[in-house]
């Protein structure tokens, strides 16, 4: 497994992610995004996918604030997806829980990404490579949907992930 973990605020951190992205990026890939706007933590990856939308990103993107992938839809709408655009690759994007030192890292891999788990849910994995960012602490046991999460933080690195995956997108045609 290739995998890669940078800070938000880094210096360049969207350069980095772009770096390892232009390997797994095509004309042929799609970008979903996973999560919902009912719970700040969980918000990260339907901004990213807003946001790409608004950039007018060229490729396809699942998983908007309008039209977020979650939990209770994520096997449906993946079996949308891939019915659709059987030959296409997939990078999957989702907010996560780590140790409390690793709040604000993204961590982008050429695995699939395993949403809920964090939470104890049992969902589908998605993805052939991901991007996922840490949001908050794991150590607490409080729910994913009561933690004082700054919507600052996730915004800021939905930023950064959408400037990575633009940057990555310009590197693979230029």
């Amino acid at each position: 497994m290739k995998k890669i973990k940078i800070n938000y605020n880094s210096p360049l951190a969207y350069y980095k992610i772009a770096s390892f992205l232009k390997d797994y990026i095509t004309d042929n890939t799609i970008i979903i995004c996973i999560g919902t706007d009912k719970c700040i933590g969980d918000a990260l990856g339907p901004l990213v996918g807003t946001l790409l939308k608004e950039n007018l990103f060229p490729l396809k993107v699942f998983g908007t604030l309008e039209f977020p992938i979650h939990a209770l839809n994520l096997e449906k709408k993946l079996s949308e997806i891939t019915t659709l655009y059987p030959n296409s690759s997939i990078i999957a994007i989702d907010a996560c829980l780590g140790e409390s030192k690793s709040i604000g890292e993204i961590h982008t891999r050429n695995e699939a990404i395993h949403p809920g788990k964090g939470v104890g849910k049992k969902l589908q994995s998605v993805g052939d490579t991901s991007i996922i960012g840490i949001v908050d602490s794991s150590d607490s046991v409080e729910l994913f949907t009561n933690r004082p999460i700054r919507l600052n933080l996730i915004m800021q690195m939905a930023k950064v992930i959408c400037h990575g995956l633009i940057h990555s997108y310009t590197l693979k045609i230029t």
